[in-house]
């Protein structure tokens, strides 16, 4: 099995919208009149969660009315803030079909499907013409894939001349983890790379990293947080749990560990093509 078919069946949740909308009715909210930040504590499945989006955003300096990628978009929460609160027009790729399907009924329900739109794909083989996007974000994308030279030479090959590919990924090593965490049950499926990995990578394809930032410190912050609530009563009906899933509790205590022992951080890298 290839490393997107793994990635796809480590994510996959079939029943993935009736739980979403099964906690949001449990929230309160009104399933008729959602807003994007109604969804904001499970759509947006990274460090951080939107303050890591908004952080983000703040860094990359998209321009409203840009037209932007969002590579392993997930659940589109991401591609939503970029489209709602920065004015772009986004489309967003990801290789779990489950993931893609809810991004769509979430996007049409708080009424962005004009502007944001959703599909099935690879980030090793965009299925888009060169110089198509202004710009690309990827959110905790690059520690599913293996081979991130073609990656982001895919990135490259459909940007435009000086657009922006903005990257918060977990970087680090693998090695000495311990298993499962968020984004992979073993060390099979984790390709973690050190960022001095990532800007090699990223100047051969044809860009030049123009700011980078730990952002270790907010991580451990939010992952506490996260167990301070499990221990209080539990999580809230809404929360990273719905896609984490049973293993939820020894995902962020490993998260923890990597973050503390030093192994891992998840870091923000601005690279402009060149």
């Amino acid at each position: 099995m290839d490393h997107d078919s793994l990635t796809a069946r480590h994510y996959g949740h079939s029943a993935l919208e009736q739980a979403i909308f099964s906690a949001l009715a449990a929230s309160g909210k009104d399933l008729s009149a959602l807003s994007p930040d109604d969804l904001a504590s499970v759509d947006e499945f990274h460090i951080g969660g939107r303050q890591a989006t908004r952080d983000l955003a703040a860094q990359a300096g998209f321009a409203p009315g840009s037209r932007l990628l969002d590579i392993g978009c997930g659940l589109g929460g991401a591609s939503r803030f970029f489209a709602r609160e920065g004015g772009c027009r986004v489309t967003g790729i990801d290789v779990t079909e489950d993931y893609v399907r809810v991004a769509r009924e979430l996007s049409a329900r708080v009424g962005l499907g004009g502007q944001v739109s959703h599909e099935v794909a690879s980030a090793l083989a965009l299925p888009f013409a060169p110089a198509t996007f202004d710009g690309a974000t990827m959110f905790h994308v690059g520690m599913n894939i293996a081979d991130k030279r073609q990656a982001f030479s895919e990135a490259r090959r459909v940007l435009k001349d000086g657009g922006v590919f903005a990257i918060y990924d977990v970087m680090g090593e693998t090695e000495g983890l311990d298993f499962p965490v968020p984004w992979a049950s073993s060390a099979a499926t984790s390709f973690v790379a050190g960022a001095a990995t990532y800007r090699r990578l990223l100047s051969e394809a044809g860009f030049v990293v123009e700011k980078e930032r730990s952002r270790a410190e907010v991580a451990l912050d939010f992952f506490r947080k996260i167990q301070a609530r499990a221990a209080a009563g539990g999580p809230p009906p809404l929360g990273l749990h719905i896609l984490m899933g049973a293993t939820t509790p020894q995902k962020v205590a490993n998260t923890i560990a990597g973050l503390t022992r030093g192994l891992i951080a998840p870091t923000e890298m601005i690279a402009r093509a060149r």
